[in-house]
This record gives C-alpha cells, structure tokens and sequence, in this order.
C-alpha cells in the first residue's frame, strides 16, 4: 500500500487499551474462584434446643364501621324564565243544549176478553170448512159432468163417423168412374134428406178438379137413395156434409 492509504483511525490506541485492561481482570476474576473452590469446607456445629412454645393467638381489634355514604345535596332546580304573557282571545261558551222534551208513556190499554171470543172462532171454521166442502163437491160435480160430456161427445162423434162410413160405403157401391181419374182426388157434397133417408138435393161444396169424377159421385148419391139411417135416432141429421175420394176404403 502507499503512504496515502496508511491512515490511523481516530481512537484506535483507546480502544485497544480497554479491551487489554478487561482481559487481565477476567483473569484474575477466573484464578481466584478456582482457588476458592480447592480450600476445604468448614465444619458447621448446631446446638439442639427445644422449640418455643407456640406464641398467643393474635385477637383482632373489631373494624370499624365503615363510613356513611355521603349525601350529595340534589342540583339546584333550574331557573324558570318567565314567558311573557300573550293575552289570548276569550273562546265563546258554547250555548247549553236544551233538553229534549220528554213525552208521557202512553197507556198500554189492554183488550177486553170476549167470553164468547172462542164460540164465535169456531162456529165461523166450522162454517168455512162446510163451504170448503161444498166447493170441492161443486168442482168434483163439474168435472164429473164435464168428463160425462166429453164421453158422450166421443161416443156420439164415433157413431156418427160410423154413419157416415156407412152412407159413404153405399155411395161407392153405387158409382161408376171414369178412366182417367189421377191420384185420390177429394169432392165434398152437402146433402139434404128426409128422416126416411130419401135425398132431397146434393150441392157440391168443394170440387176435386175433375168434372167428370164430381159428376159421377153425384149420380151415385141419388141412386143410393134412401141413404143408411142411423142406429139411434138421435144421432140423424137432415144435412150431412160427405167427403168422397176414390182411394180410400
């Protein structure tokens, strides 16, 4: 190295000479503990007493009473500003009601009973039932004369259709018809006759279309003269209206 580079450091020869000085005193430190340590030990003599007797228990004076909490006087109260005063409208009272009228109860008055309140009461049902009964039988009169009517209607109606077919099965026997009849044409006839069952006259009422079909129905009729009379005599009428039609049996 260059002499510029051999610098001592500031502190060096102290520093060097403490730590010289605190080797030696470890040294000597570690050579007398060691010397300490060969020297033999010391003998040790105890004298052997009695022990003392046990001391007296120890009364413990009483504890004062503890001391009474304080008592911290309450806060002063807080002061009350007064407000002014605002004077204030007057409300109006309000006007008293007036009492409602209170009206008398009136009299509860009660019927007189009727001692023949009850004899009354039943003649009059007994009456209303006896008209209820001739009612019904009235009703049940009717019908029954109702039901007889319509019976002998039916019955009367059958024996007339009975005459008549027997008037009409003559007519047939007796007529004679033309060739050219088409279909089952109908002609109608009113006939005037004698009780005996003589005709007196025909009138055609209704045409079947055909001349010649109408014509020879009406010759049939005047030759069937006298016509069929009637089982009971009370079925015989001096106009019969007879419906002919060629097809019909």
């Amino acid at each position: 190295m260059s002499a510029l580079t051999l610098r001592h450091e500031p502190g060096m020869g102290r520093s060097f000479t403490l730590s010289l000085l605190m080797h030696v005193v470890l040294a000597t430190v570690l050579f007398l503990g060691v010397r300490w340590q060969s020297h033999a030990p010391e003998t040790v003599t105890v004298d052997l007493v009695d022990a003392p007797p046990p001391p007296a228990p120890v009364v413990e004076a009483p504890k004062p009473p503890p001391p009474a909490p304080k008592v911290e006087p309450p806060p002063p109260p807080p002061k009350v500003v007064a407000k002014p005063e605002i004077a204030l409208p007057e409300k109006p009272k309000p006007k008293p009601k007036p009492k409602p009228e209170v009206k008398p109860k009136p009299e509860v008055v009660k019927p007189k009973v009727d001692p023949t309140f009850d004899t009354r009461l039943k003649e009059q049902m007994a009456l209303e039932d006896q008209a209820r009964q001739e009612r019904e039988l009235r009703q049940l009169l009717a019908r029954k004369e109702a039901e007889a009517a319509r019976a002998a209607a039916s019955a009367r109606q059958k024996a007339l259709n009975e005459y008549i077919a027997r008037i009409q099965a003559k007519v047939k026997g007796n007529w004679i018809l033309p060739q050219d009849i088409q279909g089952n044409p109908e002609a109608i006839f009113l006939v005037v006759q004698l009780p005996t069952g003589e005709v007196l006259s025909t009138r055609l009422v209704k045409s079947s279309g055909n001349p010649a079909y109408d014509a020879a129905v009406e010759r049939a009729i005047l030759k069937s003269s006298p016509l069929p009379l009637p089982a009971d005599r009370a079925d015989f009428s001096r106009e019969l209206k007879l419906t002919f039609r060629p097809q019909d049996k």
